[in-house]
């Protein structure tokens, strides 16, 4: 049935973003809704014939009107860009079959072009042969990239009949569901000269033959539901395009059933309304250079998905790429993936050991298993804040086959006696690809800080038997030093923990010096109530105050020991309380945390507000008896393991003073605080 010409500038299609254009568009939704029993003109109210339940309730679902409906697909160009360029259109080809459209049109520019008949030959074929992939038939448009002839020998026509013989018409028209497909030729050249260039009025316009048969085809098809106009230049713009294009549109409009004009060639996605009832839209591209860098803004790798369904048309937008087979996301592909996002990393293979006084050369061999099912692509980086650090590498790209393991070395040295205020440690990046069986799934980039094994501090100029520290060092609630298991030298016999401490404010459970996590030792403090607590055997001996005796803004000692056969706990000085071991101290490979508790990962967790001076771990018993007197400082013995006059820090680390020389690293950013005590 005909229908009549538009008069109104109002569409009569809805335009809508797809799922995957959503996503990249930061979720800014474009459906709408509302309540389940509110009918609509694309819904019909429930009936006892398609909705079956044995539940009653008081909504009626609408449900979908029972009609026939059809997709399509449209290409945009696929030129001017690297070679790597096909293998984005074949991309597109894998996300194309996945929605099964009945058809997939072209807006032209299939091939690089511009060249002599083997060079267009070659290139035609690798086109075609991509295409050809498709679960669907696909109808070309030919471009300029696809007609001009570049060099000596240039033909009549150029590459017309190359064109015509190996890709069909320059224009023509077919049905499909009661809808018109029109293709256009947009490249017929100056008529007077014969040129052909895209940036020319003159050469801008439409050949008496092509324009009289697109009439004659309009009123062929007058009977159609839908006509929808596919050429290669948006000549509706204007300006180079010239205005021959009114002439066109006119006779579009007057055909009363043309709905879409789509168009390529700018390599930008736009949309230009809704002129006498026909919408206009330019496609970006499939492959070919992009004209700008700001995908929401059309400048992206995509295709335009049409459904029709009688007169409503739904145009989505579709990221080359952006499409999943869910076939594909298996339980173990989920596995396997969020195993290499959250548990796999690059390793170094030794310790770096660095003298600040020496500078660094380092070779730093990694390494990597595959846990996976899968093949998995590695590509790994050093990168720093700091640019005294220099590395001999860019990336490294490695694969690694499922169970397998791969090794690589990165070269990594800096300048001697730089250790100041601006250091900062070389970081690990990574990101892995597993290669699934028809896709690549990206894991997002991973960052690791290269933790380097200082091995001699730098003089402070403070002696180290200065009676009294007159520094501290505070911690503000986000603060915390750490050390790696494997640094801290203690064994599972004996030991002492002991600290000085003021606190600024208390809340629940306050961590001071942690290696806990089911097993290990910590001190802790709750609501001003200090804990010293031991793993041995079947559990936690604790050791608690009664009370809260610790007060705000009080330099209080702590001590805590394990005998190897009791836990006792002493605050200044004074013998708290004491409890017996069920067994032997259970101990883990967790970091010591000093400021903090320590999470299952060796995260800091409940972070202490206030200041620690004097820390000191020892391998023996110090303290057994009821009392003793603290000292303001400690001697250093063999029997040190740890000792923190904590009074400063040079780059990420402070000093250990013990003959172990573990020095921990900073987390946050304490800062030292002056008193007298």
């Amino acid at each position: 049935m005909q229908k009549s010409a538009h008069s109104t500038l109002q569409p009569r299609t809805r335009v809508r973003l797809g799922l995957a254009c959503f996503a990249l568009l930061g979720g800014a939704s474009l459906f709408s809704g509302g309540q389940a029993s509110e009918a609509s003109d694309s819904h019909v109210l429930a009936d006892e014939d398609r909705f079956l339940t044995n539940r009653e309730s008081g909504v009626t679902l609408p449900l979908p009107k029972d009609e026939d409906a059809f997709t399509f697909a449209v290409y945009g160009d696929r030129t001017g860009g690297p070679a790597e360029g096909i293998h984005v259109l074949a991309q597109a080809v894998e996300d194309t079959n996945l929605f099964a459209p009945d058809l997939v049109m072209t807006v032209g520019d299939l091939i690089q072009g511009y060249n002599q008949t083997p060079a267009w030959m070659a290139q035609m074929l690798q086109f075609k042969g991509v295409m050809g992939a498709l679960d669907m038939p696909w109808f070309p448009v030919a471009g300029n990239h696809d007609i001009y002839w570049r060099g000596n020998g240039r033909p009549e026509g150029e590459h017309e009949t190359n064109y015509e013989q190996h890709f069909g018409p320059l224009w023509y028209a077919f049905e499909h569901q009661n809808c018109w497909f029109v293709v256009l030729f947009s490249d017929e050249g100056d008529p007077k000269t014969g040129e052909r260039t895209f940036h020319r009025p003159e050469s801008q316009s439409m050949s008496p033959e092509q324009f009289a048969w697109l009439q004659d085809t309009l009123k062929r098809t007058q009977g159609a539901e839908h006509g929808f106009v596919f050429l290669h230049h948006p000549r509706w713009i204007g300006g180079g395009y010239g205005s021959d294009w009114d002439r066109v549109h006119h006779e579009l409009a007057a055909a009363g059933n043309v709905s879409a004009v789509f168009a390529g060639h700018i390599h930008l996605m736009r949309y230009d309304g809704v002129r006498d009832g026909i919408e206009y839209f330019t496609l970006a591209t499939v492959g070919g250079h992009q004209s700008g860098d700001v995908p929401e803004a059309g400048f992206l790798h995509e295709f335009h998905m049409v459904t029709v369904r009688g007169d409503d048309l739904a145009i989505s937008v579709v990221p080359v790429g952006a499409v999943l087979d869910p076939r594909e996301i298996t339980a173990e592909v989920s596995d396997d993936v969020r195993t290499l996002s959250r548990d796999v990393r690059p390793r170094a293979q030794v310790d770096l050991l660095f003298d600040p006084t020496e500078g660094a050369a380092f070779e730093v061999p990694m390494e990597l298993t595959n846990p996976t099912s899968r093949t998995i692509e590695v590509s790994s980086w050093l990168q720093s804040a700091d640019w005294r650090w220099r590395s001999g590498s860019e990336h490294v790209h490695v694969t690694i086959q499922p169970g397998a393991t791969a090794t690589w070395t990165f070269h990594l040295d800096r300048p001697a006696h730089t250790l100041d205020d601006d250091f900062a440690m070389p970081e690990l990046h990574w990101q892995i690809d597993y290669l699934a069986e028809h896709q690549r799934i990206s894991s997002p980039e991973r960052t690791a800080v290269l933790e380097l094994v200082l091995t001699a501090y730098p003089e402070t100029g403070v002696a180290l038997d200065t009676p009294v520290r007159r520094q501290g060092m505070r911690f503000d609630g986000s603060d915390s030093l750490s050390i790696a298991s494997e640094r801290l030298r203690l064994h599972d016999g004996p030991f002492t923990v002991e600290t000085w401490m003021k606190a600024d404010k208390f809340h629940e459970r306050q961590g001071l010096i942690n290696k806990t996590e089911s097993s290990g030792y910590g001190f802790f403090i709750s609501g001003g109530v200090p804990a010293f607590m031991v793993h041995s055997g079947r559990g936690y001996d604790v050791v608690e105050a009664d009370g809260p005796i610790l007060k705000q803004d009080t330099w209080h000692h702590l001590a805590g020991v394990f005998t190897g056969a009791e836990v006792l706990l002493y605050v200044d000085g004074q013998l708290i309380g004491r409890r017996t071991s069920r067994g032997a101290r259970r101990p883990n490979d967790l970091p010591l945390i000093v400021g903090a508790d320590v999470d299952g990962s060796g995260n800091p967790t409940g972070h202490f507000v206030g200041v620690l001076d004097e820390l000191r771990i020892s391998n023996i018993a110090r303290y057994t008896g009821d009392s003793f007197e603290p000292g303001a400082t400690y001697a250093i013995d063999e029997h040190t393991v740890l000792q923190l006059p904590l009074d400063g820090q040079r780059g990420p680390w402070v000093r250990d003073v013990s003959p172990t020389g573990t020095h921990p690293t900073v987390n946050g950013d304490p800062t030292l605080y002056e008193y007298d005590r």
